[in-house]
């Protein structure tokens, strides 16, 4: 196995894990052509069929499972060795990777970035906006923003705040429909709700609600698209309070939901945290977002204010 290629092994277990060489090239970012080239060199260097071809796809053969654990220790060994390589660079130039939660990502982090790059010119920035945790031991990205503490061992967590969740309406909802008054009044009003998500319902419930996914007249499990439907006016809706306040024409609905904060954490791999250019972009969205979500914990928002109230319609 020594003398074997690592681009060999690398096309082998990608196909071995998906099935089929389009699947396993759209995961490798590669050719069918390329792969169907690693798999026929793969064979002749050990002198084996790998793979039988089936109404399913690509079939590994008893030879062929017989090397997936050494090809993925191979792997494992070679990510390890380049995020050492990647930990000794000192030098503030290069990619950094950066994934979080399509709402951070896309209405927080842009001019955080916006300022790292004046502050940084010659690093770039990659952001991978996904509600799915990548995966940093696989270097899907350097550094995460993350709404839960991670639990491998091999992880740097730094905790940065907490965003608390609150109700929230724009100001032509209230125009049209009247105020909130209470929680019981919440059955009266449009609340935008989750499509495949029980989670609202199972929060009316805590609260003595009944509720059912037709209580909710808008519904939309994409977080964008829900903030969207609330800045449209289209009804009430759940947002991060330091988010929303952030936005004049958003009032928080004075009504405690007992909603739990989110736990905001900024993590990445200990071999990367001696990268001179993914330590520089860490500390600064480390400095920048716990101001973000300070201001939350000191009460810095505008459900402090009390809103002109008009009369119902």
């Amino acid at each position: 196995m020594n003398n074997i290629d690592w681009s060999l092994l690398r096309s082998f277990l990608a196909v071995v894990e998906t099935g089929s060489l389009s699947a396993a090239a759209t995961q490798l970012s590669a050719t069918q052509p390329t792969l169907s080239r690693h798999i026929r060199e793969l064979e002749a260097t050990v002198g084996v069929s790998l793979f039988t071809r089936s109404a399913r796809g690509l079939d590994p053969t008893e030879a062929a499972l017989s090397l997936v654990d050494d090809a993925r220790a191979m792997g494992e060994a070679a990510q390890t060795l380049t995020l050492k390589a990647q930990g000794r660079s000192q030098q503030l130039t290069g990619t950094v990777r950066i994934t979080a939660s399509v709402v951070v990502a896309g209405l927080i982090l842009p001019p955080i970035l916006a300022g790292l790059r004046r502050a940084e010119p010659n690093i770039q920035i990659e952001v991978v906006a996904s509600d799915l945790a990548q995966n940093l031991l696989r270097q899907d990205a350097d550094i995460a923003i993350r709404m839960f503490k991670p639990t491998q061992g091999a992880l740097i967590a730094r905790k940065l705040g907490e965003a608390p969740i609150g109700l929230f309406g724009h100001q032509s909802y209230f125009a049209r429909r009247g105020r909130v008054d209470g929680r019981d009044d919440l059955l009266t009003h449009d609340v935008i709700g989750f499509d495949r998500s029980d989670a609202i319902i199972k929060g009316y419930a805590a609260l003595g609600l009944s509720a059912t996914r037709q209580s909710f007249p808008i519904r939309c499990d994409d977080h964008l698209v829900y903030w969207n439907l609330l800045l449209a006016g289209a009804g009430l809706g759940f947002a991060q309070v330091p988010l929303a306040s952030r936005y004049p024409e958003l009032e928080q609905v004075p009504v405690d939901m007992n909603v739990p904060p989110l736990p905001v954490w900024l993590v990445l791999h200990e071999e990367v945290r001696s990268n001179a250019r993914v330590r520089r972009v860490a500390n600064h969205l480390s400095a920048t977002l716990g101001d973000f979500f300070q201001d939350a914990r000191a009460g810095n928002h505008r459900a402090d204010r009390k809103p002109v109230r008009p009369n119902r319609p």
